[in-house]
């Protein structure tokens, strides 16, 4: 029996309306305190491991959150039905509802996390301002009004001065954000940022902020409970971001004064104090760089996708504090009593394709190999399918050292063995990241990324060229058949002399790109000569896969997912092409959410035609060139794969 069963409210049994890796997280305390855990899921998500992994799973939906993740009524009958006595929400999703804390306490579960007020006051950005603002803590100076009119905010968007900042007020993730730098965008900004706030969060409403152009983001980790004890555990630097979603997120912060940490704690605690909060909770900060004054930005209640690495700097397990915290019962320890040792980095694993603008990946997973000495906190494992319908985050690796160099060494290596094939990441450019002046420096702001990679991301060609060479070495491998008599084998090795020893002609096909690749057989194994004739033999740490004509290799960060075969059996090419007219394809893989033409519609270049969504991010796809709307392949709702036919453009005469 748990030590909760007799706490003031009893929690023998705890359902985390989630999914993936915070379940999974969750899930983990859990087991070790000796909680029953409750899983749910989607349709999408039946074979998923949070699943598997727990002690009892219930169906609540289709796949779109929207009808699963994201319904209340579902989740509270699936916990009625399974005999949960508390719900732990996890992040995103119903995290920052007080809608759905309130059903829970008006059901008799155990809502772990703060109280619906709280939850309400400080879930709007426009709201937390406030809350701030009363405290007396300073903000961006913006407007959080609750007029939303195009006229009002132009009118405080002239006010404040651009560049400006769009926010969606509900939510977070970077989703309903756009900078502004001038007048004539604004209203196209503000229709983009309105429409993809209320697609995310079910509400729509926006605030403006001045741009801090050079920023830091720095957050520190609350956790109160019902008595009236309210401690920090320190600060968090999490500036790497993509899209306004991080990347990257360290603890302590690099480079910064005590004064700073001071005021950062000061302020944070003054604000929790006065909203009165309960269980785990984050306040981010934003501060220019090289400044000491550090702004209020909102208010996250609810655990962190970051708090691993405050847990690795204070050996403090935060799930277990809010379990305690919503059974009733007081934080383990004082303000003084909590230290923290050595520095602590985490690094989001996405599934995406960073060389192709961040394209979202999905697949199944085939081989999934993590580095020892690490915590690796993830929802996949090997046959794990991604999809459209989520985030793209796959998993978090965390690392610990007594320093930040040394932390930072063994990210650099942990990255450098991680293995996931058979859906691409962006571990390859996260390495890549770890490698640059700044983040050596512990100089970081938001506009690492674009500084370090001015043009965008590419791997490295020779890497990517050598690993191609040892992806046909290992389908070679896989094809040699009986390798005591070479003339019985089929993999198409020409048997030679002692001078010039055994060898294959492949094709090698990567993303439509072809190659030519000879692998050669001698004495002391297989080498592969590529197609800037330089010889490589298979890079130490090579983790494969094959599959019929498929190879999947990872080495030092990098993978690679090609088509292999004989290059006496390639076909010729077909170079009829298409003359019906221009065809719009997929770019990536995802869900047709709108069309913004029907057949027959004059569209010129540029013109909207089709919105796809894709791991929570909208894409807008436009004309390529002027004409007629002629087939259209997808329909509203409709999940479809990179390089599917979504449009037929008929080009006119004289265009």
């Amino acid at each position: 029996m748990s030590r909760f069963a007799t706490a003031p409210r009893p929690i023998n049994r705890i359902l985390v309306a989630n999914r993936g890796e915070i379940a999974c997280r969750v899930f983990a305390t859990c087991r070790r305190l000796g909680i029953g855990t409750v899983a749910v899921h989607s349709d999408a998500d039946a074979g998923a491991l949070h699943v598997r992994i727990a002690d009892e799973a219930i169906r609540i939906g289709p796949a779109p959150a929207v009808e699963s993740y994201l319904r209340i009524e579902a989740i509270i009958e699936a916990a009625r039905t399974s005999g949960a006595d508390a719900v732990h929400p996890g992040y995103g999703f119903l995290s920052e509802s007080a809608a759905f804390a309130r059903a829970c306490t008006e059901a008799g579960l155990v809502f772990i996390g703060p109280s619906a007020g709280v939850i309400a006051a400080m879930g709007s950005k426009i709201e937390a301002k406030k809350a701030a603002q009363a405290a007396g803590v300073p903000t961006v100076p913006g407007y959080h009004g609750d007029d939303q009119s195009p006229e009002r905010l132009l009118k405080e968007a002239r006010l404040i001065g651009y560049p400006v900042l769009i926010k969606a007020s509900a939510g977070g993730g970077g989703r309903g954000m756009r900078r502004v730098d001038g007048e004539a965008e604004l209203a196209q900004q503000l229709q983009s940022a309105q429409q993809e706030a209320l697609s995310a969060f079910g509400d729509g409403s926006v605030l403006l902020e001045k741009l801090v152009t050079s920023p830091r983001h720095l957050e520190v980790q609350l956790a109160g409970d019902e008595h009236g004890n309210l401690v920090h555990l320190f600060e968090r630097d999490c500036s790497v971001q993509r899209n306004n979603q991080k990347v990257f997120e360290e603890a302590p912060a690099p480079n910064l004064s005590d004064a700073v940490r001071a005021r950062l704690y000061e302020r944070a605690l003054k604000l929790g104090r006065n909203i009165g909060y309960s269980s785990a909770g984050t306040v981010e900060f934003i501060m220019e760089a090289g400044a000491d004054e550090p702004y209020f930005l909102e208010m996250n209640t609810r655990l962190q996708v970051e708090h691993p690495v405050t847990e690795a700097i204070t050996g403090i397990d935060l799930v277990e504090w809010q379990i305690m915290v919503a059974a009733g019962q007081s934080l383990p320890a004082r303000q003084e009593e909590i230290r923290q040792r050595g520095h602590a980095i985490e690094a989001r694993i996405a599934a995406e394709r960073p060389e192709l603008g961040y394209q979202p990946a999905t697949g199944r997973i085939k081989r999934l190999s993590v580095p020892r000495g690490v915590r690796f906190d993830t929802g996949i494992a090997e046959g794990s399918e991604i999809g459209v319908h989520y985030d793209s985050m796959v998993a978090k690796l965390i690392v610990h050292g007594a320093t930040r160099a040394a932390a930072v060494a063994r990210l650099d290596e942990a990255l450098a063995r991680l293995a996931i094939l058979g859906v691409a990441t962006n571990a390859g450019m996260l390495r890549s990241c770890v490698s640059r002046p700044a983040f050596l420096n512990g100089t970081l702001t938001t506009d690492f990324l674009a500084e370090a990679f001015p043009g965008g991301w590419v791997p490295d060609p020779a890497e990517i060229d050598g690993l191609a060479g040892a992806a046909a070495i290992a389908w070679v491998e896989a094809h040699m058949g009986d390798a005591a008599d070479p003339w019985r084998r089929a993999s198409g090795f020409r048997v030679m002399g002692q001078r010039r020893p055994a060898q294959v002609e492949l094709a090698v096909s990567r993303d439509g790109a072809e190659t030519a690749v000879t692998v050669f057989g001698g004495p002391s194994g297989l080498v592969a000569k590529t197609a800037n004739g330089v010889r490589r033999a298979v890079p130490e740490g090579l983790i494969s896969a094959v599959e019929g004509d498929v190879v999947m290799a990872a080495a030092g960060g990098l993978a690679v997912h090609v088509h292999v075969g004989l290059a006496i059996e390639k076909p010729p090419a077909d170079g009829a092409g298409d003359a019906s007219g221009t065809r719009l394809a997929a770019p990536l893989p995802g869900v047709v959410t709108a069309l913004f033409a029907a057949q027959g519609d004059l569209v010129r270049k540029g013109d909207d035609l089709i919105q796809m969504e894709a791991m929570k991010l909208v894409h807008t796809l436009r004309a390529p060139s002027d004409g007629v709307i002629g087939k259209i392949h997808q329909a509203i709702g409709d999940v479809v794969a990179t390089g599917a036919m979504l449009i037929e453009i008929i080009p006119q005469e004289g265009s």
